[in-house]
């Protein structure tokens, strides 16, 4: 399997990147991987990085392409749209634009990644923007996918409707769920609850025809881990605040524990004692192993990793690129939006004659969707 990665994008530069793909490469014996970024500074830590694990086979499988300009986390993404030539993230872009890879993975710059991939990759026709999913744990042992997670920070009802489906698709083709519960969150359960394009999206929803999914509603925020939903909508503001405060409380939670059981020889025995049930928890809340949210909507599968991840989390973002690609992700899209070319699955993207397509350049230099 040929995937693209983006070594230079995230906060701790090429070396978290490169960390996580070598441990992506001991675990995917068919992983043939395509790294951009300054060509020499990549050799010399492959180099490294190969003694230091002792299998130099796991370096000859690794393609490097030279790429000497990066966007940084604090490039505007308007300036990296208007010139992102011979950097990394759109070396990854071109590489999965023309087909020499199935995927691509960075840790990069949000909005820049969105603008630019929606230019390069386009979206399936009929999905009027991309949304960022990610899946979150639930308290039923089960998943729930959160969208959208800043790919658009601005949105309208239909956008929403348009998220409902997509992470509904998610769900069924990724998790294997017959008949996905989606869910809008609001402020409250209450129909009078919410902003006004909240409001329109649950109107739409519930006047909706198909069997695709089970609308259930409005759900406010403590309902995300409950079980209670298996795909819940949000604008990308919204998503976005939602998941690092959950990852924050993760963390907290974790290291709490941590004091605690160590704090006194009495319960240091009873960790001992409690390890596999521990270990078990741990597996479940850290946000490490949930890294990885995918760009849905396009043409082309790409998954953003956090920018501050760390090799192993990075190779969890890795390792939900090629679990989309397994499944084909982009074709159960394209057949959900296309069954009829004439007439998309998703309706609710005409607008005063026009359909709102992201398949279309419509990009400008102060529209918010593409910020943070």
């Amino acid at each position: 399997m040929r995937i693209a990665i983006d070594a230079m994008g995230g906060d701790f530069g090429p070396r978290a990147t490169m960390g996580g793909l070598f441990l992506a490469l001991a675990r995917h014996s068919d992983l043939e991987p395509s790294v951009f970024g300054p060509q020499a500074e990549l050799r010399a830590l492959v180099s490294e990085l190969a003694k230091a694990s002792g299998d130099s086979s796991v370096a000859r499988r690794i393609r490097l392409v030279d790429a000497p300009r990066v966007v940084l986390q604090s490039t505007p993404p308007m300036e990296a749209f208007d010139d992102p030539a011979a950097t990394s993230l759109y070396g990854m872009l071109q590489a999965v634009r023309e087909r020499q890879v199935e995927a691509g993975i960075t840790s990069g710059n949000t909005g820049a990644l969105v603008a630019l991939a929606r230019r390069e990759l386009g979206t399936v026709p009929g999905v009027s923007r991309p949304a960022i999913s990610t899946a979150v744990p639930t308290r039923k042992g089960g998943r729930c996918y959160l969208l959208d997670l800043g790919a658009s920070v601005d949105v309208h009802a239909r956008h929403l409707v348009d998220f409902a489906h997509m992470g509904a698709l998610m769900a069924r083709v990724v998790d294997g769920v017959a008949v996905p519960r989606v869910a809008l969150l609001n402020v409250g359960v209450e129909a009078s609850k919410g902003v006004a394009r909240v409001r329109e999206a649950d109107a739409l929803l519930k006047s909706r025809g198909g069997s695709d999914f089970e609308y259930i509603g409005y759900l406010e925020g403590d309902g995300i881990f409950s079980g209670l939903a298996d795909v819940v909508v949000c604008d990308g503001f919204v998503g976005n605040a939602v998941l690092k405060a959950s990852e924050g409380v993760a963390q907290m939670l974790l290291k709490r524990l941590q004091e605690t059981f160590e704090s006194h020889w009495s319960t240091r025995l009873v960790t001992a004692l409690a390890k596999p049930a521990l270990m078990r928890l741990k597996a479940q809340l850290d946000p490490v192993r949930h890294n990885g949210a995918s760009l849905l909507g396009l043409n082309r599968i790409v998954v953003k990793s956090h920018g501050n991840a760390s090799a192993q989390a990075f190779a969890f973002a890795i390792d939900r690129a090629i679990r989309e690609v397994e499944v084909g992700l982009p074709d159960h899209f394209r057949a959900a939006w296309s069954h009829d070319a004439a007439t998309p699955v998703i309706s609710s993207t005409v607008t005063g004659g026009r359909v709102d397509s992201g398949s279309r350049d419509t990009t400008r230099s102060d529209d918010p969707s593409f910020q943070g």
